[in-house]
């Protein structure tokens, strides 16, 4: 599939992509969004807290939205993105992924980067539970690598899934880390370790004898975090081995569901690798758009509606 060419024109104060990154996720409110929880339970004992918003007439069309590393189903970049869509007739349902949803998750284990089976857990429910025929899924960053690893490691994607979008995606775990490991980078890098180290404290009390203070306290840096807890807790030997393992970029190939990926060229937290032009090239299902401005989920525009939440309803549109 020929490379989208975007249509994204930033506006001019907000073409560095530190300062839209920065203004999106600490500035940026979304106001009228009414969501219902709803609470499933896991294969494996722990839980999800789901939050669902409704268009005001009955449809048959669902959205469902995945958050990003240390998000929630409250922030304005999913909360955005279900206000348009509930305006234009589609339900939606916020994923809180495991520990994110304001109670502590009942394993030791929580969430990451490939935890496809839980994504899968959500999707059996809507397909057991409701009704809809039409199910698009948005996944952000993290959240975007989820989505893109699910339909491309797989054959069998049920076929009420009609399109998939994924919006500043670190496709390679592993450059997205370098990335995030760089000086440019580094109080985006501090804000993440200090909120993983909180809820990490957290777990260690809960779980006694799962992580000495002497592991805990050799956590400097995201990959140590990794190495020492997102790797072992989820049955990775290292944090190069989660990496490997869980990101989408092996899995793009394969993808048959139609796809949008919008990744932005000045976003700092993604590597050369996070581009994947000769796969989007090769599978005609498979979208890249690359705005030359965005940051990181950082596609700021007019009336405080987002660009990437704009292109995501004309993208499902194009696909119906």
């Amino acid at each position: 599939m020929p490379i989208v060419e975007s249509k994204y024109k930033a506006p001019y104060f907000f073409r560095n992509g530190f300062v839209s990154t920065v203004y999106s996720g600490l500035v940026r409110r979304v106001k009228d969004v009414v969501q219902e929880r709803e609470r499933i339970h896991l294969p494996d004992g722990d839980f999800l807290d789901l939050d669902w918003s409704f268009s005001k007439e009955k449809t048959n069309k669902l959205i469902v939205l995945l958050h990003g590393l240390e998000g929630h189903a409250q922030r304005p970049y999913i909360t955005g993105t279900a206000k348009l869509f509930n305006t234009n007739n589609i339900d939606a349902v916020a994923v809180n992924f495991r520990g994110c949803s304001g109670t502590p998750n009942l394993k030791f284990r929580s969430y990451h980067s490939g935890a496809t089976e839980d994504l899968e857990a959500v999707i059996q429910h809507v397909l057991e539970q409701k009704s809809y025929t039409h199910i698009y899924i948005k996944g952000i960053s993290l959240g975007g690598n989820m989505v893109l690893k699910y339909i491309g490691e797989r054959d069998d994607v049920p076929n009420q899934i009609k399109a998939v979008i994924a919006v500043s995606v670190p496709c390679s775990l592993k450059g997205s880390s370098g990335e995030l490991h760089k000086m440019n980078n580094i109080l985006f890098h501090n804000n993440f370790k200090k909120h993983l180290l909180k809820n990490l404290k957290e777990k260690k009390m809960q779980y006694s004898g799962k992580l000495s203070d002497k592991e805990f306290n050799s956590i400097k840096t995201l990959k140590d975090f990794d190495d020492v807890y997102t790797s072992k807790a989820h049955g990775f030997k290292d944090a190069f081995d989660y990496y490997e393992k869980s990101s989408s970029l092996q899995f793009l190939s394969n993808i048959k569901t139609p796809t949008l990926l919008i990744n932005a060229l000045n976003d700092s937290f993604l590597s050369p690798e996070c581009f994947p032009v000769k796969e989007a090239k090769h599978n005609p299902n498979l979208h890249l758009e690359m705005p030359k401005y965005g940051g990181h989920v950082g596609f700021i525009d007019r009336k405080n509606i987002y660009y990437n939440e704009k292109r995501a309803l004309e993208f499902i549109a194009s696909v119906n």
